[in-house]
């Protein structure tokens, strides 16, 4: 095959192979074509990662044994051996708050001496959101 000055860097029609472009220049010297990341669903892991972040953020939890309203004057006169009666009944069950938001119910036990609370009712997701209006 014969060739001119004008077939000179045009691409040989009998070769297979791409042709080489040796040393660029303008403005596309030196750039790296861009890889784009695999675009695979990760939503399925995300939720149990995201998770691992809060476990360790503290709560205060709270079990609400009753409420009242009394006067600012017996208040005052509130002194060692004074009874303030509660709203709830002995036995009732009594509401528990994580961050004085209702998320259980449950029944005063005592566990060597000291009080804690067994879980009768735990609040759905649903009534969870509901509380947070």
């Amino acid at each position: 095959m014969v060739t001119t000055d004008e077939d000179k860097g045009k691409p040989d029609p009998s070769s297979s192979d791409p042709p080489e472009i040796s040393g660029s220049t303008g403005e596309d010297a030196g750039k790296k074509p861009y890889e784009f990341s695999d675009l695979r669903d990760t939503s399925a892991s995300r939720p149990a990662a995201n998770m691992e972040l809060i476990l360790d953020i503290p709560l205060e939890v709270t079990v609400e044994l009753g409420r009242t309203r009394i006067l600012i004057g017996e208040l005052l006169k509130l002194g060692q051996g004074s009874v303030v009666e509660l709203s709830k009944l002995a036995g009732e069950t009594l509401e528990i708050l994580a961050n004085q938001r209702l998320i259980a119910r449950g029944e005063v036990v005592v566990i060597n001496e000291k009080y804690g609370i067994r879980i009768t009712e735990i609040m759905s997701p649903a009534e969870r959101i509901e509380g947070l209006k």
